[in-house]
């Protein structure tokens, strides 16, 4: 499974350049997000950004984050925490510390090598997860969570790794069909003092202004993602 490419796709988007606040809606007070009867409280968001941004003031990242894309960033992987987790429940998977460090492990030479062909030296474990928008001390969460996708993949292709790319490709597809439907069970809810989900990468992005039109024509773009494609 491309492992890497899932974790950092991420760090390189370019996201919007400020927050639109729109009032807390359904999203309970002092919640930044609410994913199935769990609250990611503002408090907990805030430590977690504040520890991100705490790193890269220390060790600036080679993709430079603002600090509204390191809260939306630090939500969005909040919020695929839980998805994860919650896929696991429905699948049956188990995962141990050890295949979470394992995982890890693995994610961290393909991205020490990759950075190593870009010119890129002296890459450290934290420096992976914050130039990706994870604040480093959340790196046993990010092994836990590709250890689900590694299992998933395992009882997909029938309890071995897929060994070719059509394997591969179709185990992904049973992965994201699963963690879509995982998604879509939870009623994800967020306050959009933060932004909206978008749901084809579950991630936190810019909210879309209300704008009330007396006349004129109606909107042509609509906003992709806004629920669970499944």
């Amino acid at each position: 499974m491309a492992v890497l490419r899932r974790l950092i796709k991420v760090s390189a988007l370019v996201l919007g350049a400020g927050l639109v606040i729109t009032g807390c809606g359904p999203v309970k007070m002092g919640a930044a997000a609410i994913v199935g009867d769990q609250r990611i409280t503002v408090a907990t968001l805030d430590t977690e950004v504040t520890n991100l941004a705490n790193y890269l003031k220390v060790h600036p990242s080679p993709v430079p984050l603002t600090p509204v894309q390191q809260t939306q960033l630090t939500l969005s992987w909040l919020i695929r925490f839980q998805i994860n987790e919650e896929l696991a429940k429905q699948e049956g998977i188990t995962v141990s510390a050890a295949q979470a460090e394992q995982a890890w492990n693995e994610i961290s030479k393909q991205a020490k090598a990759n950075a190593q062909a870009q010119g890129i030296t002296n890459v450290t474990d934290s420096l992976i997860l914050a130039a990706t928008g994870i604040p480093p001390n959340l790196k046993d969460e990010v092994g836990r969570y590709q250890a689900i996708d590694d299992q998933f993949a395992l009882k997909a292709n029938g309890g071995t790794p897929p060994a070719t790319q059509d394997a591969a490709n179709a185990a992904n597809d049973q992965l994201n069909k699963a963690r879509c439907t995982a998604a879509k069970g939870l009623n994800i809810q967020v306050n959009p003092q933060y932004g909206r989900l978008d749901y084809t990468q579950y991630l936190i992005v810019p909210s879309e202004p209300t704008v009330t039109r007396s006349a004129g024509p109606a909107p042509t773009a609509v906003p992709s993602g806004l629920a669970p494609a499944c």
